[in-house]
């Protein structure tokens, strides 16, 4: 199936590795422009080489999320590198899954933040494509109580309330927002595989609750967000699309 991606320009944050990278690498591959952001130097060099080196056209910048001035400057550099926004794809958390003020006040600015400030800052451009799109990283903890911190499902589940509005409100201009909502993604460098050297009882409780007897890879995810983020999915707007393996037990209806 063409997607349509040839010839746009698309904004990932957290786009280093994980689902984000794999994201970035469908849309290059796809034909689109892409600009990632992220906190580590390194990494966003090499994801950037990476991604330059397949042919793709490729911008990249260190930045924490949590800063809007930082995240804003990012977009307008990004935009004029790129030439423009069609999509903006939002993939960053600080997964605070502690019961305290601590996490309320990082998921506030991380998760929740970062994704109203980077569809503001982006909003200019997405209003001139003919193609736009808003896609935010919300997760399953948002559709029901887990074992993980009351912050984290809270503004999961308002991440997918705040794109169900902008979809609302938006589609009069054509520009829409959708979420997806992953299960538990293993991948290099990431929490679960983290959790798994360090509190390998979590990581065994984790794996069991999932039917398929495994985590998601990155690119499982990633494939779900750039199909709605690409014009492929051009009637779907309002969407919170879960992919976790029957993971979770509740009913979308």
């Amino acid at each position: 199936m063409d997607l349509g991606l040839k010839g746009l320009r698309a904004l990932v944050t957290g786009g280093s590795k994980g689902i984000g990278l794999r994201c970035a690498e469908i849309l290059a591959a796809e034909g689109a422009a892409v600009s990632i952001c992220a906190r580590m130097g390194a990494d966003v060099d090499a994801a950037v080489a990476k991604l330059k080196a397949s042919g793709a056209t490729a911008h990249g910048a260190v930045v924490d999320v949590s800063n809007k001035h930082a995240l804003e400057a990012w977009v307008a550099e990004a935009a004029e590198t790129l030439g423009g926004i069609d999509i903006v794809i939002g993939n960053v958390s600080a997964l605070a899954v502690a019961d305290d003020e601590d996490a309320w006040k990082a998921g506030f600015e991380t998760d929740m933040m970062h994704s109203v400030r980077l569809v503001n800052a982006a909003m200019p451009w997405l209003e001139k494509s003919e193609a736009a799109s808003i896609t935010l990283v919300s997760s399953v903890s948002g559709r029901e109580i887990d074992f993980t911190g009351p912050a984290y499902g809270a503004f999961k589940a308002a991440i997918v309330h705040y794109a169900q509005g902008l979809a609302y409100k938006l589609a009069a201009q054509g520009i829409r927002a959708n979420t997806v909502s992953p299960g538990n993604t293993y991948f290099d460098g990431g929490i679960w595989q983290n959790i798994q050297n360090n509190m390998p009882e979590l990581y065994a409780e984790a794996l069991s609750l999932n039917p398929t007897g495994r985590m998601a890879k990155p690119e499982e995810i990633a494939r779900g967000v750039v199909f709605l983020a690409s014009p492929a999915s051009s009637f779907t707007t309002g969407t919170n699309l879960v992919i976790d393996g029957a993971l979770t037990k509740g009913v979308q209806l």
